[in-house]
């Protein structure tokens, strides 16, 4: 059984449209929301509809966030994997069953959602971000890796279980790749929408670029 984490900041007005789109394809049980100390209703809205909402009591990262969610889903035998999707609609509910259909068929046990850049409505400097750091993960791990910067994936229990998540921020996505892939797990993906509408970025462009070569270049057991 498939579970849903999205971590969640400031994510009130994005939070009924997207968790109306999730339940076609994810009970309401299985759908957890990390809210990261949000200032406004982004706690309540997830209750309102009926998910699992855990509440920071301050804002600790994306990273963080995706670890607190981990560690509910891992409380319960009854997951096999979790798909990780952002609250601020940039990510299609109605590619889920892309993703579910790559995990029954055993394509990988880390499926990573993968946006097309030229001519998608990508604005240009995360096309560049995005083409920069795709080259430099896949050299990293020896993988090839199409979008490191999505989090939009699916990621199996095996991993979740053998993959510690230590970065707090933004980085953090590209740390479970390196060491899944540095633990042998299969990494794939499958295309999913581009979607830029204009929302407000959480990203603090200088620290997330230093987290993220810390996280690159660090030594992993």
């Amino acid at each position: 059984m498939t579970a849903v984490i999205i971590p969640a900041f400031n994510a009130e007005k994005s939070m009924s449209s997207l968790l109306s789109g999730i339940r076609k394809y994810v009970g309401s049980d299985a759908i957890v929301v990390v809210d990261d100390g949000s200032s406004d209703g982004t706690a309540a809205a997830g209750r309102d509809n009926g998910v699992v909402v855990i509440s920071h009591a301050v804002n600790r990262g994306k990273g963080a966030a995706l670890r607190t969610g981990i560690e509910h889903i891992l409380a319960s035998p009854r997951y096999d994997s979790v798909i990780t999707m952002d609250a601020d609609l940039q990510h299609d509910p109605e590619d889920i069953p892309k993703f579910l259909a790559a995990w029954q068929a055993r394509d990988g046990d880390l499926i990573l959602g993968s946006r097309g850049r030229f001519g998608s409505g990508m604005p240009a400097h995360r096309v560049l971000s995005n083409t920069i750091t795709s080259a430099l993960v896949s050299a990293r791990t020896g993988v090839r890796i199409r979008d490191s910067q999505t989090g939009f994936r699916l990621i199996s229990r095996q991993v979740l279980v053998a993959v510690k998540v230590d970065s707090d921020g933004y980085e953090a996505e590209t740390e479970i790749l390196i060491k899944a892939a540095r633990k042998g797990f299969r990494i794939s993906s499958v295309p999913i929408e581009t979607i830029y509408a204009g929302a407000p970025s959480h990203m603090t462009h200088w620290k997330t670029t230093k987290n993220f070569l810390h996280v690159l270049l660090r030594e992993y057991e």
